[in-house]
């Protein structure tokens, strides 16, 4: 089964299970999100399409990560004027992978992932583990340099 969405001003063909790179949608890695922007979906060579949208279908696609497009620079140049204008620009891009396909007004089946919660702890922990040891270092460093003069 097969989809075809709109999501930031694009449109993709998307299926169960695949992985792709959109514009950046508000969430945090783990979450669920739901596009409601179906412009037609089907299986096989049964293709329902939307006049705009295909009314009560949404695609359900979870968060794999946030990152950024490589920079692309704009340089204009008009010559024997003096005249030189440089501009980088790094796009914004949410990395999904597609849970499924729903029709007919379903809700997703699948719940955001406990990984988060799990990652917060464990960040916890590290950064203070890190500081203690730290000073511990440090200070057996300025004893061996005492000793060695």
């Amino acid at each position: 089964m097969f989809a075809v969405i709109k999501t930031g001003g694009k449109q993709y063909r998307v299926a169960a299970d695949q992985v792709l790179e959109i514009g950046r949608v508000a969430g945090e890695i783990g979450d669920i999100v739901e596009i409601g922007h179906v412009l037609a979906h089907g299986n096989g060579d049964d293709v329902t399409i939307g006049a705009p949208l295909v009314s009560g279908a949404s695609v359900s696609a979870e968060i794999i990560d946030q990152n950024r497009a490589e920079k692309v620079i704009a340089f204009k140049k008009r010559r024997r004027q003096n005249s030189r204008r440089k501009r980088g620009h790094r796009q914004l891009l949410t990395t999904v992978r597609i849970s499924e396909i729903l029709l007919d007004g379903a809700k997703p089946s699948k719940k955001a992932s406990e990984k988060k919660a799990a990652k917060a702890e464990a960040g916890d922990e590290t950064p203070k583990a890190a500081k203690k040891a730290a000073p511990k270092k440090a200070a057996a460093k300025t004893e061996a340099a005492e000793a060695g003069e």
